[in-house]
């Protein structure tokens, strides 16, 4: 049975598991010592994500009530917004944003909830959410037009003018419609915050990076991320599908 058990042991898939070299996906070695790094990424990521998101709702919505309005030079600006950044990578949007306006606004060099630092997250965060703006706000123009036109031929018809119908009627009906579509833009931030690694912000990729260049396990710290953003986002996605189905059975009564 010992000559069993050591036949076993000496295949290269037991090597592989037993040994692991610095290029195993399998090698987890450094995880006691640079754990840190990764449970400090995951918290700054979602952070990023979710003031990203939050920041660009409001602008977001502007923009959908422009893209709708019967102005021409107001529906031409916000159509030409929602293409730029919608055209351009999120990369170049983010050193524009970092080399450009925050290069000349010195911000301090402070760290909040001990992890944040907002030297580098506010950039971050600002050229997101720009960028997840014009997104949102496509979103917020196709919830809108959802919306039945008899609702505001009706809230007109009680007197109300067509802003008061947009905000008391339309607007209400709408954010219900778009609701999960928000909830996606967050696991679609998750994944798009990673970029922001390159400025040196510490999210997971970073971590992710750190770990790689000081242990020289090359492959290893990456698959952990990879696991760690499925974790994250495979069961945001399924509770934000239940939530849909939810709402349309809602709907449907």
């Amino acid at each position: 049975m010992s000559e069993f058990f050591a036949a076993i042991a000496d295949t290269p898939f037991m090597q592989a598991i037993l040994n692991p070299s610095s290029t195993s996906f399998i090698n987890f070695t450094y995880l006691p010592r640079y754990a840190y790094y990764f449970i400090t990424g995951v918290e700054y990521t979602l952070a990023l994500s979710v003031v990203a998101v939050l920041l660009a709702v409001i602008p977001a919505l502007l923009l959908a009530l422009m893209r709708l309005s019967k102005n021409k030079l107001i529906h031409h600006l916000s159509g030409a917004y929602i293409a730029v950044f919608r055209s351009t990578p999120l990369l170049v949007q983010l050193y524009i944003v970092y080399y450009g306006p925050f290069y000349a606004i010195k911000l301090p060099d402070l760290y909040l909830f001990g992890f944040i630092n907002l030297k580098v997250f506010i950039p971050g965060v600002v050229a997101l959410a720009l960028n997840s703006s014009a997104y949102v706000a496509e979103i917020f123009r196709a919830g809108i037009l959802a919306v039945d036109s008899g609702q505001t031929e009706a809230a007109r018809s009680l007197g109300l003018s067509s802003w008061q119908a947009m905000r008391l009627v339309v607007l209400p009906q709408a954010i219900k419609n778009v609701l999960p579509a928000l909830a996606n833009e967050v696991v679609t931030m998750v994944k798009e915050s990673s970029i922001c690694s390159v400025m040196g912000m510490y999210e997971l990729m970073w971590g992710a990076k750190t770990v790689a260049t000081t242990t020289y396990i090359s492959l290893s710290p990456y698959v952990v991320a990879a696991a760690i953003y499925f974790c994250i986002n495979f069961p945001a996605s399924k509770a934000i599908e239940a939530i849909e189905r939810r709402m349309r059975r809602g709907d449907k009564r």
